[in-house]
């Protein structure tokens, strides 16, 4: 996989995996294809040889405002699947106001475009259109979904809609792939390789082949950047979580220094969020909505204040599907 850095609201793939020391983002082809050969996948970003115009365009979009264009979202996010090497491919399409597209419709129209520029170029491709009107998963930020990420994987802590969305894309990549006949066996399989540990054995493998820890796994706290400052930010109101505005956690998570509102801002990889509360919680005055990792106090009680923001308490939640669509693939 060839990633990318955090745009707008959105953290990156690469700067999470920044926060892994001695993880390297940025490699040579030699060095990418040896990662593939010996742990079976490798994520890495643009160099010189892979997608390089897509690195000078994507970091002048935040400045530039045209993040959310989506002619720039295809040619950005299709340069570097397609310059992988690929033979299927099977897309994430987010859609809810923590999405680029946060109107279905907008979200159909990039995901039916992505899907259709991929086939034409030869590369058989899919997409899932999925619901981003809550966070996906318990943690906001670089460090912190690293842990999140590492527990899903080992069976400490999955996530459910993290989980579904996981299986859902697994089970019709293997499909659309030809490595399985039918989306209940491709499902079957991948609950068995989460479940075996191998899907955990992958990701360590990936971590040192591209320079990281050989002990990641076992000794995660030991590498992962801590925030000074971790504390509960508490409910000043009883109700049942009715919306929450995953776009605002977002750039809260910027603001606390999480990600970049110029291309050249430097990530501070301990901030961020974790033990997030979803929708239809049910919440009394002093519940915790979420724990804010922090540099320090000041900063603390500013984000704790955005994230009680982002937070509607009301009598009950609306029910959001979290797979929305899917888009499948067209003729090669």
């Amino acid at each position: 996989m060839i990633s990318g850095r955090g745009l707008g609201h959105s953290g990156g793939t690469l700067d999470k995996l920044d926060s892994i020391p001695g993880y390297q983002t940025v490699v040579d082809n030699s060095t990418f294809r040896r990662a593939v050969r010996e742990a079976g996948c490798a994520i890495i970003g643009q160099t010189a040889d892979l997608a390089p115009a897509d690195g000078v365009l994507y970091g002048i979009r935040d400045v530039t405002g045209t993040v959310e264009s989506l002619p720039l979202i295809v040619a950005s996010i299709l340069s570097k699947k397609l310059a992988a090497g690929l033979d299927a491919l099977v897309l994430d399409v987010k859609t809810g106001n923590g999405a680029f597209m946060p109107e279905l419709d907008r979200s159909r129209a990039l995901a039916e475009a992505m899907v259709a520029v991929a086939n034409e170029a030869g590369v058989k491709t899919a997409a899932l259109i999925t619901d981003m009107s809550e966070p996906l998963a318990t943690a906001a930020g670089n460090a912190v979904e690293i842990r999140s990420a590492i527990d899903f994987l080992t069976g400490d802590h999955r996530d459910p809609r993290l989980l579904e969305v996981t299986l859902a894309l697994g089970e019709l990549l293997l499909v659309v792939a030809g490595h399985s006949p039918d989306l209940a066996i491709a499902r079957a399989a991948l609950q068995r390789t989460l479940d075996s540990g191998a899907a955990v054995d992958r990701f360590a493998k990936m971590v040192v082949a591209l320079g990281g820890p050989h002990d990641l796994i076992d000794c995660t706290a030991s590498y992962l950047p801590a925030a000074p400052v971790v504390r509960d930010v508490l409910a000043e109101s009883a109700g049942v979580v009715s919306a929450i505005d995953v776009r605002a956690i977002g750039m809260t998570v910027t603001i606390l220094g999480g990600g970049r509102t110029l291309a050249t801002d430097k990530i501070d990889y301990c901030v961020g969020f974790d033990r997030l509360l979803g929708l239809g919680a049910k919440v009394e005055k002093g519940t915790s909505l979420g724990r804010i990792h922090a540099r320090n106090d000041a900063e603390a009680e500013n984000g704790a204040m955005r994230l009680r923001m982002a937070y509607a308490l009301g009598p009950s939640a609306p029910h959001h599907p979290l797979i929305v669509d899917r888009i499948p693939p067209g003729q090669r």
